[in-house]
């Protein structure tokens, strides 16, 4: 039987992940706990669910892609660090750039950040539309409206191409997403993946993964 709540449903999922950055996937919970009750930025039932409902929800990307080492990921509305933080321990060769228009989300992260020595991860109390660096991808994690979150991000899409996918934009998303990606079908491609291929929780039956292009 799997843990629903321990790290160890990270190496179930994830085989091949090492000795380090499971130990880094360990202290989240505790990080997180200790955070959460002096600035709350995870309700209380998905802290229940943490490992489910945050952690390995994020990791679905790196079941999506394998982000190449240097890359530059941005990460727009990450909140207390999702899917920026797990990502950024899985893939510790690669730079992320997390921001969320919160000062004190922002701060979680950065305290989080610095205690799990995540020398990949910068992070800024800052809107998308006030970023001017450009990034391989921008991850995100149901912000907003597609028709919102895309003319943010455009600008800041690298135009030269290191993956298999064109540099754009990966998205986890619930529910149905029809009307949202016909609202920017005429500006992006875009491939979307239910999460439940990756994992068996039923959390995910009604998740996403949403990679968009630009046309």
């Amino acid at each position: 039987m799997r843990p629903s709540n321990s790290s160890e449903i990270i190496s179930h999922y994830f085989p091949e992940i090492d000795s380090s950055k499971l130990k880094k996937f360990n202290q989240l919970i505790d990080l997180y706990t200790n955070w959460n009750s002096r600035i709350n930025v995870i309700s209380r039932k998905d802290l229940d669910n943490f490992y489910i409902r945050h952690v390995l929800h994020s990791l679905a990307i790196a079941k999506y892609i394998t982000f190449k080492k240097n890359s530059s990921i941005l990460d727009v509305g990450t909140g207390g660090g999702f899917p920026g933080i797990p990502l950024a321990i899985y893939f510790n060769n690669v730079n992320f750039t997390l921001i969320d228009s919160i000062g004190k989300k922002i701060k979680v992260v950065q305290e989080v950040s610095k205690s799990l020595d995540l020398e990949n991860v910068k992070s800024f109390h800052s809107r998308a539309e006030d970023i001017n660096d450009k990034f391989d991808f921008i991850v995100s994690r149901a912000v907003t409206h597609f028709s919102k979150f895309c003319p943010w991000v455009s600008a800041n899409i690298k135009n030269e191409n290191n993956h298999e996918i064109k540099n754009g934009i990966i998205y986890l998303k619930g529910g149905d997403l029809k009307d949202e990606i016909n609202s920017i079908a005429k500006n992006y491609r875009h491939n979307k993946k239910n999460i439940s291929a990756f994992f068996d929780e039923d959390f995910f039956e009604t998740k996403s993964i949403v990679y968009l292009s630009k046309k």
